[in-house]
């Protein structure tokens, strides 16, 4: 067995000091402080320590290829957005051309029923004044005729005397 330590009390009291600076035990105190970093330099260094240097060398690894796989997709977003923006001015373009030549067409549309239905109104025009004319010329030629009758009925009215015809033609075509 080994030699056991007995501390008494009443002579650390009478000492006054911390046991650790005692000189009679700082022999085993070296020898249980150079063990202990000993295993634990053994432990670090065979079985903890490359671990974690494995560890943060992938993780190393791990994050140099995520910068580089955002940088690439960065460009592929930017390529993409260019790609996108071409794209949209090109359908743009070709949507004001096809507003374009649909403008014009329906402007030249419109333009012909325009043109067909003023033929058609002044060919109605025509027909019109025609139908006019034709009318206006019947009255003019029966308007002798009703004068006359208009002017024997109120002369036979007024003076309750007939006149013929004949007269009352003569007397029109003087007036």
């Amino acid at each position: 067995m080994a030699a056991e330590t007995v501390y008494d009390d009443t002579a650390q009291a009478a000492s006054g000091g911390m046991p650790q600076l005692d000189l009679s035990t700082w022999t085993s105190q070296i020898f249980w402080l150079v063990l202990t970093f000993a295993v634990l330099y053994f432990a670090l260094s065979r079985f903890i320590l490359p671990g974690l240097r494995d560890t943060i060398g992938t993780r190393t690894d791990r994050i140099a290829d995520d910068l580089d796989s955002a940088t690439r997709m960065k460009q592929e977003a930017e390529e993409a957005e260019k790609a996108y923006e071409t794209s949209l001015r090109d359908a743009r373009a070709k949507a004001m051309n096809v507003a374009e030549s649909t403008r014009q067409s329906l402007d030249a549309e419109i333009r012909t029923e325009l043109d067909a239905a003023d033929a058609e109104a002044d060919r109605e025009a025509q027909l019109a004044e025609t139908r006019i004319r034709e009318i206006k010329t019947a009255a003019l030629s029966n308007i002798d005729a009703v004068a006359a009758e208009v002017a024997g009925a109120v002369v036979t009215e007024l003076t309750g005397k007939s006149v013929s015809d004949a007269k009352l033609r003569v007397a029109l075509g003087k007036a």
